[in-house]
């Protein structure tokens, strides 16, 4: 089978259908940008799973697939919410048991809107609980170069994540100590006021009902990183004084499911701002009914921007960290911003 058969499309009738636009809207008025983000990703996961579900159902008509991660959404536009939305989804690559499945969103029309390009790793599974097993899936066929391509690329971006990984256990370069220890300095001079980014949390508590299920016994992936992205879209208002947007997704890893009757808590941090952008870490930690289980269910990373009302860049205030692990984070989320902007961040 052929990544050309696996193409899925769904379009967001936002034009003319005057109730999903009103749900969509951030503000019911006429601002730039006014389209919910985290909705959307919400909207995303599920395309995903769609398109992952085609492929493996016609191999295990029995079988599921779970969302593992999502990698490197860059937001390439501003979206306009009184237009339609569509969202073209296709595999790029089948691993054993995993699916990278790519979405372009655009708008469609004239002129032509390409708001972002997404890449979702979905797991295949069988069986429910701990019966739950991983299915090895047969491999695509690549006819054409630009499958190949998409498919080398695919490849590319997990071993990047593994290299960045890595990184994490490397100890600061010369250049990236000396701004560590800028940062420790200013806070030692008389009359410090900055922001320390201890101060700069937010956090939120929920428990799990039947309605945020999707499949048996598992709560929507979806549902969880919406929650998580709109409280790190709070949580970078402690930073930006104009409008914060979202710029970018780093990276959204998904380590345990989460069921019916947990208690989750929400975390979101300010870890780093350069110029006028402002990353967000935000895990979500879920705890069991009976409280005897306690785990990571997410963890994600967030880059906003601070806009004015004309869509322009503003500066945000530098953040400090204090502690072992407040400059790990802030170089670990300095080094995931200079690639996103290799990678053409910009809004």
């Amino acid at each position: 089978m052929r990544p050309l058969e696996t193409s899925f499309s769904q379009t967001l009738p936002l034009a003319s259908d005057s109730a999903l636009r009103r749900r969509f809207m951030v503000l019911d008025e006429p601002i730039a940008g006014n389209l919910r983000f985290g909705l959307l990703l919400e909207v995303l996961d599920k395309i995903a799973e769609e398109t992952a579900l085609k492929y493996v159902n016609r191999f295990f008509p029995e079988a599921r697939v779970v969302t593992a991660a999502i990698d490197n959404i860059v937001v390439r536009h501003v979206a306009d919410v009184t237009r339609d939305v569509r969202f073209a989804a296709r595999i790029n690559h089948v691993g054993r048991s995993s699916l990278e499945i790519g979405i372009r969103v655009e708008q469609p029309g004239e002129p032509q809107n390409h708001i972002a390009s997404c890449y979702f790793t979905m797991v295949a599974r069988s069986g429910t609980g701990e019966d739950a097993v991983s299915v090895t899936l047969p491999p695509l066929e690549y006819a054409e170069d630009i499958e190949r391509q998409r498919a080398d690329k695919a490849l590319e971006r997990r071993q990047e994540y593994k290299r960045q990984q890595a990184a994490l256990l490397e100890p600061p370069s010369r250049e990236e100590y000396l701004m560590l220890a800028d940062l420790h300095q200013a806070q030692e001079q008389p009359g410090f006021d900055g922001l320390l980014v201890s101060n700069l949390i937010t956090d939120a508590w929920e428990r799990m009902y039947p309605e945020q299920e999707n499949v048996p016994q598992k709560i929507f992936g979806g549902y969880l990183i919406r929650r998580a992205f709109e409280l790190s879209s709070i949580c970078s208002e402690l930073v930006a004084p104009n409008r914060p947007m979202a710029a970018a997704v780093n990276r959204i890893n998904f380590f345990h499911p989460v069921r019916m009757g947990d208690t989750l808590h929400y975390t979101a941090r300010v870890v780093y701002t350069d110029d006028s952008f402002v990353c967000v870490e935000a895990g979500i930690e879920r705890i069991s009914r009976d409280r005897t289980t306690k785990a990571l269910s997410n963890s994600c990373f967030f880059t906003f921007v601070n806009v004015d009302h004309q869509m322009v860049h503003r500066p945000v205030p530098r953040v400090y960290p204090n502690t072992y692990a407040e400059d790990a984070r802030y170089l670990a989320a300095a080094r995931s911003s200079r690639v996103l902007m290799q990678d053409g961040l910009t809004l």
